[in-house]
């Protein structure tokens, strides 16, 4: 089972910046992909970007142009700098993993949330 650690969340003022920064730990054949969603209040939890093993990104389109999302493989670490923020992106931010834990046992896990707050 994988243990996702979150970090980085926080208040801010529109127009700020914030960075999220996840470690995975635990029982892990092989990372694949790892990214972020979120989830506002009376919404659904919805993507904001993922990144492949290999190095390809996927972003939600209210996040294109000022979110970026980078990992460093040797850390387990997924990171999410997000710019230009506003208050529309106050969400929780989930941390999401997919992963092997063995050579064909495919599993997903998830942070327990880390809270961006955007002031207007």
């Amino acid at each position: 089972q994988v243990h996702l650690v979150e970090s980085g969340g926080g208040l801010v003022q529109s127009g700020g910046s914030l960075r999220l920064s996840c470690t995975a730990s635990g029982s892990i054949f092989r990372l694949n992909a790892m990214g972020w969603y979120r989830q506002a209040p009376g919404k659904q939890r919805e993507l904001v970007a993922t990144l492949t093993s290999g190095g390809r990104a996927t972003y939600a389109e209210s996040g294109e142009g000022r979110f970026i999302i980078s990992r460093d493989n040797a850390k387990n670490t997924v990171y999410l700098q997000m710019n230009s923020l506003k208050p529309e992106d106050t969400a929780v931010y989930y941390c999401y993993a997919n992963y092997l834990v063995d050579l064909t046992s495919v599993r997903q896990g998830w942070g327990q949330g880390t809270q961006v707050t955007v002031s207007s």
